[in-house]
């Protein structure tokens, strides 16, 4: 008998853990996962396992080390201009993840209503199901090769019952990068029905192009009404560590640790050293890093289109997002089961992360994540496919 509670009986294994399997089964590169097969500045390293061998190894305060913290708040105030307490404003979690489901289960009660996005996040759903709360998905603007916010739609889909807004900026997983303007429209919405938004910025740092990455928090109306939330794990090539944290005001801060402190408790101890002298000091390190993914974006562009696919602009993120309708292909999601056995390449069906699947149902996401040598054997495998079809 199937025991799961009924709000997460639909949310079985994810599609990553299915592609995934399919890469495995199949030998295949895994573009389908979006995480990075390089580690990060070595120094960082270096000091998680210095903090390691003096016996830092013990729980730490519960909203993080202060020297975390204050990084955290320094590298807020140094990129964006923004002002944030660390004793107050900052909280360190275990991963961007339990950030974004500590706030939804602080903010939000059962029976009320969360926009998101679409696509999102599938982390997002979880969350909100977890909540007790109902999704409401907005679906994102196509706007030329890439998406845009629609802040009429969010508008529209405003009820009384709506208790909180989720933003994904860079965005997964089409990797847009929405504009000034159209965040201001989310922002005039925000303001005017004097609603809570978490913003997922995870990927704040990875923007190409000439690009720079907006806070929604830097907006007008905005810092007193956003939960920010960010990780090392995108930053500085380490998934692994679960070092994440949230950033707000601290009537809506206080939520997200009444939450929080009952799902882990704390972080993982000696790697908060580590992260902080990162954000302080390796943004050259990540500024290499930003410059090789858009070069491997660049490369996987070129061979999707080589290979018939119509592809999409990216200019964020670790994804491409491809559209297989010009090969003649209707269903991504069979098309990137049997994409593994059939060229050795894993991708992620875009509709996996939607609730109306119709638009999306030929769009494929590509990472661009992995190593240079990992990226062009990728590159000769869909040249291959391009032959072949």
């Amino acid at each position: 008998m199937n025991r799961i509670v009924s709000r997460l009986r639909p949310f079985g294994e994810t599609v990553f853990a299915t592609m995934t399997a399919r890469a495995v089964e199949h030998g295949a590169i895994n573009l389908g996962q979006g995480f990075p097969d390089t580690d990060g500045p070595a120094r960082m390293l270096e000091i998680a396992r210095e903090e390691i061998a003096a016996g830092n190894n013990q729980y730490g305060p519960g909203r993080g080390l202060p020297e975390l913290r204050a990084a955290v708040a320094r590298q807020q105030e140094r990129r964006y201009g923004l002002h944030y307490d660390p004793t107050t404003e900052v909280l360190v979690t275990v991963g961007a993840t339990e950030a974004i489901t500590a706030t939804v289960l602080g903010l939000v009660e059962p029976g009320s209503e969360v926009i998101v996005t679409e696509p999102y996040y599938d982390a997002y759903a979880a969350a909100i199901a977890l909540a007790g709360a109902t999704r409401v998905s907005v679906p994102l603007r196509a706007d030329g090769a890439t998406w845009a916010l629609d802040g009429a739609a969010i508008r529209a889909a405003v009820t009384d019952r709506t208790a909180l807004i989720i933003l994904n900026n860079p965005h997964n997983p089409t990797g847009s990068v929405f504009t000034p303007e159209q965040l201001q429209s989310l922002a005039d919405v925000v303001v005017e029905f004097d609603l809570p938004v978490l913003s997922d910025e995870v990927y704040e740092y990875l923007v190409f192009d000439g690009l720079s990455h907006t806070p929604l928090a830097s907006l007008p109306g905005m810092r007193e009404r956003t939960v920010t939330v960010s990780s090392a794990a995108k930053t500085f090539n380490a998934t692994g560590w679960k070092t994440g944290w949230a950033l707000a005001s601290p009537e809506l801060l206080d939520a997200v640790v009444g939450a929080k402190q009952f799902l882990t408790y704390v972080g993982a101890t000696p790697f908060q050293p580590a992260v902080a002298h990162a954000l302080d000091n390796e943004e050259p390190w990540v500024a290499d890093m930003v410059a090789g993914l858009q070069s491997n974006r660049d490369r996987l562009t070129e061979a999707l289109r080589a290979a018939g696919f119509q592809v999409h602009h990216s200019p964020g993120s670790y994804y491409v997002v491809a559209d297989i309708s010009s090969l003649g292909h209707a269903d991504a999601a069979k098309f990137c089961l049997d994409l593994p056995e059939h060229i050795g390449v894993a991708a992620i069906p875009v509709q996996a992360f939607c609730d109306d699947t119709e638009p999306w149902r030929t769009k494929v996401r590509f990472a661009f994540c992995k190593r240079p040598e990992i990226m062009e054997e990728a590159v000769e495998r869909l040249r291959g496919f391009a032959a072949g079809r």
